[in-house]
């Protein structure tokens, strides 16, 4: 897909500000069965197709408006993803201005994960 300049030069600034962390670090955390929380940021439809087996889906219309009720602690660690790896670093710059402290954005998003052949849940269950 190709994006627009502006959206581009958005994401990158909120890159300046974030973390990112590669898909095998995500899986590798998942077969520990490390405590983490696991949000796909996606669109709901996207999220109905497929989706990382064990993901929550808070999708970025609502991300912030939900996610205190969701994750209280804001010193829970919390890995985000979406697509591709730019909305997903987005939604972790908000959610780092509402004083999140422990957020990653995954890169690559759900295209690598796919790519990996990495476990993956269809339809509407929510993780």
């Amino acid at each position: 897909m190709k994006h627009n300049p502006g959206f581009l030069k958005l994401v990158d600034q909120a890159k300046r500000h974030i973390k990112e962390c590669r898909i095998a670090d995500v899986k590798v955390k998942l077969d520990r069965g490390d405590s983490f929380h696991l949000i796909d940021v996606r669109e709901d439809n996207e999220f109905a197709k497929d989706h990382a087996k064990g993901a929550t889906h808070l999708g970025r219309g609502i991300l912030e408006r939900d996610i205190e009720t969701v994750i209280p602690n804001k010193q829970a660690e919390i890995v985000l993803y979406c697509g591709g790896g730019y909305r997903s670093a987005l939604a972790a710059e908000s959610l780092r201005q509402m004083g999140y402290t422990n957020v990653q954005s995954m890169d690559g998003g759900m295209r690598a994960w796919r790519e990996a052949s990495y476990p993956i849940e269809e339809g509407q269950g929510r993780g």
